[in-house]
């Protein structure tokens, strides 16, 4: 019977019939490479988000204000991202990202509220 070699280093492996790896390590080695691409892709939308959570946090200290878009464009705000939408009774949506969001209003105003209910 021919020996398996282990799918990411290529040493022989020995134990069970259906093992494809020599180890922990080349086991996690092989599998990390594979999905890199999807953790890439998701590690940069999580470094957004945190970053849009983070500029509405710095904006809005008190839990409630009123700031214009250019200043939200300066601080580096992604305005394609966000965690969640709530629209109220009277038909008016506040955009998430997190426990933070905005409500654009006129003017190219943003209203700025934190949802403090939202751990709750």
């Amino acid at each position: 019977m021919k020996a398996k070699k282990c799918l990411e280093c290529g040493y022989e492996i020995s134990g069970r019939v259906d093992k494809k790896f020599c180890s922990d390590q080349c086991r996690n080695t092989y599998n990390n490479r594979e999905k890199r691409d999807s953790n890439i892709y998701v590690r940069n939308v999580n470094n957004i988000l945190r970053k849009n959570r983070r500029v509405l946090q710095e904006l809005n200290p008190k839990g409630k204000a009123k700031v214009h878009r250019n200043k939200l464009n300066e601080k580096g705000l992604h305005f394609d991202y966000h965690t969640s939408t709530y629209t109220t009774k009277a038909g008016k949506t506040y955009i998430f990202c997190y426990d933070y969001g905005y409500l654009p209003i006129e003017n190219d105003f943003y209203f700025l509220v934190k949802k403090d209910d939202y751990l709750n």
